[in-house]
């Protein structure tokens, strides 16, 4: 996987706005966007735009973290 970040908008803490991160494979292939918040991580598979995207809250995934 490459991770790169598209957009930083933030300084120390991540604000409403949050960070961009573009995911691709190691083919270089875009699999999609990955926008992180103060209170939700946003998944944009492929060129889904993040209104449009799979939503988690900070919540939800840490206790799916902590189940794996």
């Amino acid at each position: 996987m490459k991770v790169f970040i598209k957009d930083l908008r933030v300084g120390m803490e991540i604000k409403t706005a949050g960070v961009e991160l573009e995911v691709r494979d190691t083919q270089d292939n875009h699999l999609g966007d990955l926008v992180i918040t103060k209170t939700k991580l946003v998944w944009c598979k492929g060129r889904t735009q993040p209104q449009n995207g799979k939503t988690l809250d900070w919540e939800a995934f840490i206790t799916m973290m902590d189940q794996r």
